[in-house]
């Protein structure tokens, strides 16, 4: 199905978002309207965890609303990239999105891939909880971007996926290229930690991996590494130099247009997914780490020596240089709560 499509499936949300926007009362649209609504996750395929999820929320709002409210569900690649999803979902095309909120409307959203804000499962699940410090620091920012935030989809600590040779520490990654997401600070984060960042886009990693464009993947768990690219990769390395979490979102005109009722119902559903992947995130991380294993993929952890000159390199060059993008209120939280190496 093409965006195109997509937009029309979201018309009964439009025109109540356009209604409230002119002046009338979403109070008004009662709970008894029929809304279809659009939810998309920019990475993981129908059966991906991102995938599960989304497609679980659909089915919850609309058995909660009675077939009332009802989804249509799209999956990693189907309407598009990451930064056209965020722009559609930005521009109400979309009316719900699972994924990496874009830096381009807003360079302090860099802030939720700053490396080694935390540095165990409990800190992050803390930070990055609704109520955590991340959490209360990004809620108002995405709001000037005209975004709800529903709540955050953890994943566990990202790591370096290479084939042929590894790095565990600045010196052995000099010459190693690896890709990065094109998203700040990322790539700024890679070439802290000693090796050569290639921004590239989720599509073409596989291809840029297999022709030797990269030597492998980064910032990803081990599941993207593992399950996509198991054939090309021969170690991971977990550097834990960011944690992996994607953000339910929701276009804020869409959901100033619903009524209490129905905001609450929405929310209910994702608060049910979120609530499930805190509990079984690690868990799940842990799994996939041991399946890698059992199936020839070499799983590296850095000695704590060496993971606290990654932590002090990386921290003394991207924090210094993400405050001018930042700004000071966001980096002052950073260094107020950031996890302190032991």
């Amino acid at each position: 199905m093409t965006l195109k499509s997509s937009i029309k499936v979201s018309s009964s949300i439009a025109a109540v978002s356009v209604l409230a926007a002119l002046g009338f009362s979403a109070s008004t649209w009662a709970s008894d309207e029929e809304l279809k609504l659009t939810i998309a996750t920019e990475a993981g395929d129908r059966e991906s965890p991102q995938g599960l999820a989304v497609k679980r929320i659909s089915d919850i709002v609309e058995e909660q609303s009675d077939g009332r409210i009802t989804m249509n569900v799209f999956y990693q690649g189907e309407i598009g990239g990451p930064q056209e999803l965020f722009d559609q979902l930005v521009r109400g095309n979309i009316d719900l999105f699972l994924g990496w909120p874009q830096t381009s409307y807003d360079e302090r959203l860099g802030v939720l891939t700053l490396p080694y804000l935390t540095l165990g499962w409990d800190e992050a699940l803390d930070a990055y909880g609704k109520g955590g410090w991340i959490s209360e620091t990004i809620d108002p920012i995405l709001s000037d971007i005209g975004l709800e935030y529903l709540g955050p989809f953890p994943e566990g600590f990202g790591g370096i996926a290479t084939a042929d040779t590894y790095a565990t520490n600045y010196e052995d990654a000099q010459g190693i290229k690896l890709r990065s997401q094109p998203i700040f600070p990322l790539p700024q984060t890679i070439q802290a930690m000693g090796f050569q960042a290639v921004p590239i886009d989720w599509s073409e990693v596989y291809t840029s991996i297999q022709t030797g464009v990269v030597d492998g993947d980064s910032s990803n768990v081990i599941y993207w590494d593992y399950t996509y690219f198991n054939d090309l990769l021969d170690y991971f390395v977990h550097s834990k130099h960011n944690f992996s979490f994607y953000t339910f979102l929701m276009n804020q005109d869409a959901w100033d247009a619903l009524d209490e009722e129905d905001r609450g119902i929405i929310a209910d559903a994702v608060e049910v997914v979120i609530n499930e992947q805190f509990e079984n995130a690690k868990a799940e991380d842990e799994k996939w780490i041991q399946q890698a294993q059992e199936d020839g993929m070499e799983y590296i952890e850095p000695s704590d020596e060496e993971m606290k000159d990654w932590i002090e390199r990386v921290r003394e060059t991207v924090w210094v240089e993400a405050e001018e993008s930042l700004g000071e209120d966001v980096m002052s939280a950073v260094r107020e709560h950031a996890s302190e190496p032991k």
